[in-house]
């Protein structure tokens, strides 16, 4: 019995890892899952509509890490999403842009937020004339 049970470990880690699918990258992906949960979620929605624009360049590579600073070590990670079509075939984008912000405290994001709150409005102009959507929320899985 026990030479059967090792034999099939070995045979599904051989399998697993010639499919791609090695331990460890099943591991990283449950990692992943847990290391998320728990976590502060800030995302920046910038509603669609007809003669709104977006500077995604700009967005990328210099508003959000602008932002990322002033977060520091509270921040986990940030994603920039440029939105392609609606759910709905032959319905308006629903966003043009979202931007997340991960971060573990929301006490410490309001806190490094507060001070720069202006600064964080007034490079709105270089980017966008779209008054954007935030929704503060908590990752539970």
């Amino acid at each position: 019995m026990k030479f059967t049970v090792t034999l099939s470990l070995i045979l599904l880690t051989i399998g697993a890892t010639a499919f791609g699918q090695g331990t460890s990258s099943i591991t990283e992906t449950k990692n992943m899952a847990v290391t998320e949960k728990g976590l502060i979620k800030i995302s920046i929605m910038y509603p669609f509509a007809e003669g709104k624009t977006f500077n995604m360049e700009y967005y990328e590579t210099r508003h959000m890490p602008m932002v990322a600073k002033f977060l520091g070590s509270n921040l986990v990670k940030y994603t920039i999403e440029k939105g392609l079509a609606s759910g709905i075939p032959n319905q308006p984008l629903p966003y043009m842009a979202i931007g997340t912000f991960y971060v573990k405290s929301l006490e410490e994001y309001q806190a490094a937020i507060g001070p720069n709150r202006d600064a964080i409005r007034a490079d709105f102009v270089n980017y966008t004339n779209v008054v954007p959507v935030i929704l503060v929320s908590e990752v539970v899985r």
